[in-house]
């Protein structure tokens, strides 16, 4: 597995008349993580469904390695794009272990069986998620955090070079949100992923693009990004950011109440 490097150039999406995202720019260089926020309907998912070409967009272009990713063949796209996406009532009348193997296919012929090495990088995956004792079972019995994880098993199994990702911790607790973004943030490859939890993302992510009404509104370290104002202006919310004193990264904690107007705000010497 390496690194590829995916820029977004000027691509606006749209859904009839609707427009989902407006002329938005974006570059992840190889090996980084790079978060997508923003509040519900921004335009994240959409943006993401370019990347891995369910979404072609009416303006703009998608480059991998600087190749249009809408101009690849299915197979090398597949070779080098892997994705996870929100999939509700997902059933697959398969094992676990059958469902992280279909992730081997872009790198095989048709009805070649598992090679030794395919077997290593299937229990790898497993592994990299706690799903190995998972292997044996029907996906269909699964938990939602359980199905979570192998559908990630699957992905990482792929070995793409570019990983996108959309919400991967839904579903998950605690402990495997964390377990999962640190195995994404220890892979050899160019990550991008939208995730709700911001202090998640802050700790996580090189890079944040915030996304308002399908435009990208602020990118750039999230300690630059997370402010504030930002959480004021894009969510609507009051919130407090500050760098935590053991992980070196922004917390932003939330506050009840609406939060100050912004000529108020630009008044208060205490909000950056």
């Amino acid at each position: 597995m390496t690194a590829t490097e995916l820029v977004i150039d000027g691509v606006t999406l749209t859904a009839g008349t609707h427009r989902l995202v407006q002329d938005v720019s974006l570059t992840a260089r190889p090996g980084e993580v790079i978060g997508l926020v923003g509040p519900n309907g921004s335009g994240k998912s959409s943006l993401l469904r370019a990347v891995y070409r369910v979404l072609r967009p009416t303006a703009g272009r998608v480059s991998v390695d600087g190749a249009d990713a809408w101009s690849l063949p299915v197979r090398q796209l597949a070779r080098t794009v892997a994705a996870v996406v929100q999939e509700a009532g997902v059933d697959f009348d398969l094992t676990v272990r059958e469902v992280v193997a279909m992730g081997r296919t872009p790198h095989k012929r048709l009805l070649d069986g598992d090679t030794p090495r395919d077997a290593d990088l299937i229990r790898s995956a497993l592994a990299a998620v706690d799903a190995t004792d998972l292997a044996h079972r029907p996906f269909d019995r699964l938990s939602g955090g359980e199905r979570q994880r192998v559908l990630i098993a699957r992905a990482l199994a792929q070995q793409p070079s570019l990983l996108v990702l959309d919400e991967p911790t839904n579903h998950l607790d605690i402990r495997h949100q964390l377990d999962v973004l640190g195995t994404l943030r220890r892979l050899p490859a160019t990550v991008l992923v939208a995730l709700h939890d911001l202090n998640l993302a802050a700790y996580y992510c090189d890079r944040l693009y915030v996304l308002r009404d399908g435009e990208v509104t602020a990118s750039g370290p999230p300690a630059d990004v997370l402010t504030p104002r930002l959480l004021a202006e894009v969510y609507g919310v009051t919130g407090e950011v500050a760098i935590h004193p053991r992980t070196g990264a922004p917390q932003v904690t939330f506050l009840p109440g609406a939060p100050l107007p912004t000529a108020q705000a630009e008044a208060d010497p205490s909000v950056p």
